[in-house]
């Protein structure tokens, strides 16, 4: 089946689950085929930033008249500045038949499941919540204090696991990075995204008909 437009793909996980580990090697192995999607935000670019690749980046007044012109799919406000989903970028990147990938967190998941309902949403987790433990400490950057609160944000994000589509466990990276893979193009064949085509079949059909 010929693929159109692409699938917009929400990915969230647990602070230490990876998911940003898997997006990259994702985009590196087909490039092709995803476009992650580029966050706006009012914090200055940091050494290295450039516009348009790493964030939009906007003034607050800039920021603030898109989230009046309802031009933005999600945002946030963290710590004095500003973050979200321009939509326009995503739209014509699904136009383009590339599949858009957003990570971001589980409320804002949400917010763009109510703006795409039939965005795709994934969460990644460790096999274990021991394992989520081990790979958090083990990352030697962050005191015991901010390990135990990461914890107990894991906590109340697992509450709402079952808003999303799939589970994706990431064990191993290679294998989990070829099920999100696998997950998002698979959905390009399900008979509730190819109305069209179907719709395109009866018509052929009927034609026959009357002959």
């Amino acid at each position: 089946m010929q693929k159109n437009k692409g699938i917009l793909t929400v990915v969230s996980g647990f602070s230490g689950a990876g998911k940003g580990t898997i997006m990259k090697a994702l985009m590196q192995a087909h490039s092709e085929t995803y476009a992650l999607s580029i966050s706006a935000t009012t914090r200055a670019p940091r050494t290295g930033e450039r516009d348009g690749i790493e964030y939009f980046f906007k003034s607050r007044e800039a920021f603030e008249q898109m989230i009046a012109d309802d031009a933005l799919v999600e945002y946030a406000e963290y710590v004095g500045n500003y973050y979200g989903t321009p939509k326009a970028y995503v739209e014509e990147q699904l136009a383009r038949g590339k599949d858009v990938i957003l990570e971001i967190e589980i409320q804002g998941a949400l917010k763009v499941r109510r703006q795409f309902p039939d965005a795709l949403l994934l969460f990644v987790t460790p096999p274990s919540a021991e394992v989520l433990k081990n790979r958090l400490i083990g990352r030697g950057t962050e005191t015991m204090d901010v390990i135990e609160h990461r914890l107990a944000r894991a906590l109340e994000e697992a509450e709402g696991l079952e808003e999303y589509d799939y589970l994706v466990v990431n064990d191993v990276l290679e294998e989990a990075v070829r099920e999100v893979h696998e997950i998002i193009q698979n959905e390009h064949y399900r008979v509730a995204r190819n109305a069209d085509k179907i719709r395109e079949m009866r018509n052929e059909l009927k034609g026959f008909t009357r002959q």
